[in-house]
């Protein structure tokens, strides 16, 4: 069975998210957010704000969706900046959530995710399944329904599956995107998905793909922005992470699992590209 590339690195970065606050803010009001490791999503429901981060000043409007990467400090407020304050703005209704990931091997999925997207009304209203998912997780938070957490948490996940999809309303595309939109490329990315096990090299996956050595390492490169090497050396790095942390397998096995000839060559790799032993790593998921 063929792997579904998108979700299987959004599942080894263990993407979760959830809605922790929505509702009306009457003017005057400014929420601040210092800079959490975790990325947010804001949406103005009713109403509208302004968000302002590192020198940009953005106005949102009602409908429109605003990303902000892991660690970014912003600030919402029905304040217009450098004005006079103005304490008859209409009411607004801000839904507020937060995505989290792991990060700790670069995967290059995780380069889909943008410093900070803005995504208007109009955008949203050209994809009326992501415009109704936020309509949902709107309704379901303000329930407060017996349930209402797992279904906000599992309406988030799916939300961050959609914006990705869509690539965070931007009009050019990231380079793991452009990878997943070109055939050959793509085929070998589902290859490589597949069977990271496999003894993989230039020659082969090149010539799966019908190209090639040279145009093949090229086009891999430029559009992913990695390498084929270096990419299957996280993707079997990622399974193998997994693999410790959900079960208790030995590493021979995992070692074997995900591509190595032997446990010591295995944490060789591991320790090179992760800083601690698949030992020591097990043990600290286990905290």
């Amino acid at each position: 069975m063929e792997i579904d590339i998108l979700s299987d690195v959004l599942r080894s970065l263990r993407a979760t998210g959830t809605v922790y606050f929505c509702d009306q803010l009457t003017s005057p009001w400014t929420k601040e957010f210092p800079g959490e490791p975790v990325a947010s999503f804001h949406q103005v429901r009713r109403g509208g704000c302004w968000l302002i981060t590192d020198g940009v000043e953005e106005h949102l409007g009602p409908g429109d969706l605003v990303f902000i990467e892991p660690g970014r400090h912003h600030v919402l407020t029905d304040q217009p900046p450098g004005n006079a304050s103005n304490d008859n703005q209409p009411p607004t209704l801000l839904l507020c959530g937060y995505c989290e990931f792991d990060d700790s091997l670069q995967l290059p999925l995780a380069s889909l995710f943008p410093n900070i997207s803005v995504i208007r009304q109009e955008q949203l209203q050209e994809h009326a399944w992501l415009k109704m998912l936020l309509d949902t997780l709107s309704a379901e938070y303000l329930s407060i329904r017996p349930g209402t957490s797992l279904v906000v948490t599992k309406l988030t996940e799916v939300l961050l599956v959609e914006l990705i999809r869509i690539n965070f309303g931007q009009n050019g595309e990231t380079a793991m995107l452009r990878a997943l939109s070109d055939k050959q490329i793509a085929h070998a990315l589902q290859l490589l998905h597949n069977n990271p096990e496999n003894n993989w090299s230039l020659d082969l996956l090149a010539s799966e793909v019908g190209m090639s050595r040279a145009a093949f390492a090229k086009r891999f490169k430029t559009l992913s922005e990695h390498s084929m090497f270096d990419y299957l050396t996280k993707l079997r790095l990622q399974r193998a992470c997994e693999l410790l942390s959900d079960t208790d397998l030995p590493l021979y096995e995992i070692a074997n699992r995900v591509g190595y000839e032997s446990d010591l060559a295995f944490t060789r790799t591991f320790k090179k590209k992760l800083g601690l032993t698949p030992t020591a790593y097990r043990k600290q998921s286990l905290l």
